[in-house]
């Protein structure tokens, strides 16, 4: 049985993962081949994905001598629990708070600063 999933992902567990979520399933080789550089070894990238596995990130099927490994948890899902858990470390889970230290940090883009218009106007407004 798979351990509790951790709530965020290492850097290299995320390089995998978004090999997996842009192909869907893939092999150990396929996930190896499809790295961007720096390379990281075969041998590596088996263990890494038997740690996602653990983890419930990932999961795998036999075809073959091979196995197939697909995400189990979407981009988004995995997103939202390493911001979660930024907020709740960092931010008293005040997602305002963080909002202003990003918004503080980097002017936003004409884009951006209409949709934050908006928002302010939605929340002024009511629920």
């Amino acid at each position: 049985m798979a351990r509790k999933k951790s709530p965020t992902l290492t850097e290299a567990e995320l390089r995998l993962m978004e090999v997996l979520w842009q192909k869907r399933s893939a092999t150990i080789a396929d996930v190896t081949e499809a790295l961007p550089p720096p390379p990281i070894a075969y041998n590596t990238v088996l263990t890494t994905m038997r740690i996602l596995e653990q983890k419930g990130y990932v999961s795998h099927e036999e075809q073959g001598r091979a196995y197939v490994y697909s995400p189990l948890v979407e981009r988004e899902e995995a997103a939202q629990s390493a911001v979660g858990l930024l907020l709740n470390r960092f931010f008293g889970n005040k997602s305002a708070e963080l909002a202003l230290r990003l918004i503080e940090k980097e002017r936003p883009g004409e884009a951006e600063l209409q949709r934050l218009k908006t928002l302010i106007e939605q929340y002024e407004e009511g629920p």
